[in-house]
């Protein structure tokens, strides 16, 4: 039978070294790890690239979303800017 402080101290030895990983200053930077991933997203690497149709329509619609996403967004600062 499994001894509950042993199966505590387990998981949080894993949650640590998981903390220390993400920690690591010597891989990757935050800022290189999201622009990249928001990249990939605007670019559709998950789409299937052998059906064309979702790959250019899921890429068409993700710079959409991004377009509508900037104009909101200067109008809103514009707006708030005007305002005050």
């Amino acid at each position: 039978m499994p001894n509950p402080d042993q199966d505590r101290e387990t998981e949080s030895r894993r949650i640590l070294d998981r903390v220390m990983r993400e920690a690591d200053s010597s891989g990757p930077s935050m800022i290189s790890r999201t622009a990249k991933r928001a990249h990939d997203h605007i670019s559709a690497s998950d789409a299937d690239p052998s059906d064309r149709i979702e790959y250019w329509g899921t890429r068409i619609g993700r710079v959409l979303g991004l377009v509508v996403c900037t104009v909101l967004l200067v109008w809103l600062l514009s707006s708030v800017l005007q305002s005050g």
